[in-house]
């Protein structure tokens, strides 16, 4: 056994992280090999070929976008992660998968019954947003399936031609510059920041206090939420540890920040626009 063992024996550890570096470094490689193609594709003199068209100019290490995000309680996050891993396996999962074997009419009215009372906090929410137009929309959505729709059971309003475009106060909050904030995995909701998660918290306790035909409080509100969240998650087509990766943790963190980044950057453009039509005369 003494054989086996090694005098020269180490601990190795991982070098640091340093995103911002390792990017920087792959665009100047990657400008390298640009400047190298271009000038093995540079004509002679006199044989008049071009340049191929199509090569924009290279990005700068600066314009590269940092790929860390900001979780100070990752490890909170993670064990989160994998409580609602195990959970969803364990429980949600086996549940999903019988509510999934109803006939599709019924699935497909209570997931419209759902999305019609979603439409309610839409229209505070593009209120509180300064966005009269899609706020009538989603009024007028929430009236015609409430009637012609018999309670939302049927989205008579998609049939005329009327789209949802849902929101809540986690856009309201990005519509007044609040930052995201840390990332921040909830229990049983999964991947958020701490404004969405306030936000889903307002929306929740906003629907609770306005009490639409007394369906969140008393009896059939014990019911109606935990039917709500089945049929949300029957309706995302995702399963933790299925991509097998090591990272799937980051992976996931990552995507959702960047998601919700690039949702606040379409919301100032639409506030800037929205802005500068409004101060532009008539026929200019």
């Amino acid at each position: 056994m003494s054989g086996c063992a090694s005098a020269d024996f180490s601990i190795r550890t991982l070098p640091a992280e340093t995103p911002a570096a390792d990017n920087a470094a792959a665009i100047k490689r990657g400008q390298e090999l640009q400047a190298a193609r271009a000038a093995m594709t540079t004509p002679a003199e006199g044989h008049g070929a071009t340049e191929p068209a199509g090569i924009g100019p290279p990005l700068t290490p600066a314009e590269v976008p940092s790929l860390q995000t900001y979780d100070p309680w990752e490890r909170m996050n993670r064990f989160t992660y994998r409580f609602n891993a195990r959970l969803d396996e364990s429980f949600v999962l086996p549940v999903t998968d019988q509510y999934r074997r109803l006939p599709s009419p019924l699935r497909t009215g209570a997931h419209n019954f759902f999305a019609n009372l979603r439409e309610i906090m839409s229209t505070l929410n593009y209120v509180a947003q300064l966005r009269p137009a899609p706020g009538v929309r989603s009024l007028g959505r929430f009236v015609i399936n409430s009637t012609l729709g018999i309670g939302g059971l049927f989205d008579v309003a998609k049939a005329m031609k009327i789209p949802s475009a849902p929101t809540g106060f986690g856009a309201t909050l990005a519509r007044w510059g609040m930052h995201p904030g840390p990332y921040f995995v909830i229990p049983l909701l999964g991947p958020n920041t701490v404004r969405d998660g306030v936000g889903w918290g307002v929306d929740f306790s906003t629907g609770y206090i306005i009490n639409v035909a007394n369906l969140y409080q008393g009896t059939i509100g014990w019911y109606l939420l935990p039917v709500g969240l089945l049929d949300q998650r029957a309706s995302v087509n995702y399963r933790y540890y299925g991509t097998g990766s090591p990272f799937e943790y980051d992976n996931i963190r990552f995507l959702y920040v960047r998601k919700t980044l690039i949702e606040d950057d379409a919301v100032r453009m639409w506030h800037r626009r929205g802005s500068v039509d409004a101060q532009t005369p008539a026929g200019k």
